[in-house]
């Protein structure tokens, strides 16, 4: 594949950010952010299934959402400068702070997963085993989003539900179901907008449609947290925010990773502060 200039296209609204939004960039372009979003949605999930928060579960969510992001865009640098290239500038420049990271990461990953059961370490290298092939399998966007969902829903939904500490467990196998239905609509909605702020996105119609497919998602998720039992209503604010995002969309890196990303953390600690209350 041809080697693309590592500038932002023209007409891209966020093409030249302001001080603030280009702050964010070491949060966004290392996936700090996307750690973030996995740790708020471990918890908000842990609540709504009753289960008592585990900073093991949170921190082995977070800590591993650093390494198989981080050597995904390490290892797969120089196909990425067409699709993302701000991203694959910045990992180019910091590529050995970002070597260190997902050192520390994995570390950390493996002894916070030791302390658990076998049942989540199949559950990991299940993720990890994805995240590996994710190079390979990304170029089809329709198979992409729902391995990637798949994968996303195991981390936020599947650790906590077969980590419970001692005397915590799943209220009941519906809500889990509640949780994955709600959880799952939000995360796909997220992948779908996030793939139309790529380079060679889908044009015009194409592009329409697939922001209104991720819209009702977002709305179909927060319906299904409506609906479901008490501790489950909070995750209507991951819908509902993801939904906002959706509808406020532009092109560009920075705002599929600050807004559409950011609408699943700002929801998911919605969800946490009215689980609380």
């Amino acid at each position: 594949m041809r080697s693309q200039p590592l500038m932002p296209r023209r007409g891209d609204p966020l093409a030249r950010p302001s001080r603030i939004l280009r702050a964010l960039d070491p949060l966004l372009f290392s996936s700090v952010w996307a750690a973030c979003v996995a740790g708020s949605l471990a918890l908000a999930a842990s609540l709504a299934m009753e289960l008592r928060p585990s900073l093991t579960v949170i921190g082995l969510a977070t800590a591993g959402t650093l390494v198989v992001y981080n050597v995904d865009r390490l290892r797969d640098l120089e196909r990425d400068r067409a699709t993302a290239p701000l991203r694959s500038a910045f990992v180019e420049r910091n590529r050995a702070h970002l070597v260190a990271l997902v050192g520390a990461a994995a570390v950390l990953s493996l002894l916070l997963a030791l302390r658990m059961e076998p049942a989540v370490w199949l559950l990991c290298a299940a993720g990890l085993v994805l995240g590996l092939l994710h190079r390979r399998l990304k170029g089809w966007r329709a198979f992409k989003t729902c391995y990637v969902t798949a994968v996303w829903i195991g981390v936020v939904v599947g650790l906590p539900a077969l980590a419970p500490q001692r005397g915590s467990e799943p209220e009941s196998a519906l809500h889990v179901a509640w949780v994955t239905a709600s959880l799952g609509c939000s995360l796909g909605a997220n992948l779908v907008a996030s793939n139309l702020g790529q380079a060679g996105g889908y044009p015009g119609p194409g592009r329409r449609a697939q922001l209104a497919l991720a819209f009702a998602l977002s709305v179909i998720a927060a319906g299904v947290a409506s609906l479901g039992p008490g501790t489950v209503k909070p995750l209507a604010w991951v819908g509902i925010a993801e939904a906002t995002s959706v509808l406020a969309w532009r092109p560009g890196e920075r705002y599929g990773l600050a807004a559409l990303d950011g609408a699943l953390l700002g929801g998911g600690l919605a969800a946490v502060v009215f689980a609380s209350l």
